[in-house]
């Protein structure tokens, strides 16, 4: 089965105080995190990505755990409409922050930026030379461009937070997404 990128035109990022029902998308790299407070699941998928981060009750303040879950994916995905706390076409440059209960907050900037074709080609090379300690996914090209697609996503955690750089390229389109995501309990 080819895992070919959809058309950057078609991307949309949304934010969901759920998890999302794994059958919703495909997932093609997945990374697992641990930590005393919060886990998270960061997957590459056929369309982008899906960042599920769970947060205990136990020494977090909370009285019930929270789930949050980040998705950049394809505009025509069907996604559930409840408890959707951020839902955008994925253009431009644009930074969301939303304060989710008691000082748990999330915090994203995300921008779609054509380039020029031999700058898209070094950051298509650079991104495919990344080191392993992230998530990075080759995809299969589309039969216009000799060249596939790439998934690159870089995770940084703390004791009460996690940092998510996720870039997405779109060969046809010589565009590249860029998102950064901060999930953050109190101190």
């Amino acid at each position: 089965m080819l895992s070919v990128r959809p058309k950057v035109a078609e991307l949309s990022f949304h934010l969901f105080s759920r998890s999302l029902h794994p059958e919703l998308y495909r997932v093609l790299r997945t990374r697992r995190i641990e930590r005393s407070v919060y886990n998270a699941t960061i997957n590459i998928t056929n369309c982008g990505h899906v960042i599920t981060w769970n947060c205990t009750d136990q020494g977090t303040g909370l009285e019930t755990p929270l789930t949050l879950c980040e998705v950049a994916t394809s505009a025509s995905q069907p996604l559930p409409s409840k408890r959707c706390l951020i839902s955008q076409n994925l253009k431009g440059s644009r930074t969301e922050q939303v304060e989710v209960v008691k000082g748990v907050s999330y915090r994203t900037h995300f921008q779609l930026e054509s380039v020029e074709p031999d700058m898209f080609f070094m950051v298509q090379q650079q991104l495919g030379k990344q080191p392993t300690d992230g998530l990075l996914h080759q995809f299969d090209s589309s039969g216009r461009m000799a060249l596939g697609a790439l998934s690159y996503i870089n995770i940084e955690t703390r004791q009460r937070s996690m940092l998510v750089q996720a870039i997405h390229t779109f060969p046809d389109d010589c565009a590249i997404v860029k998102v950064e995501s901060l999930f953050s309990l109190p101190e």
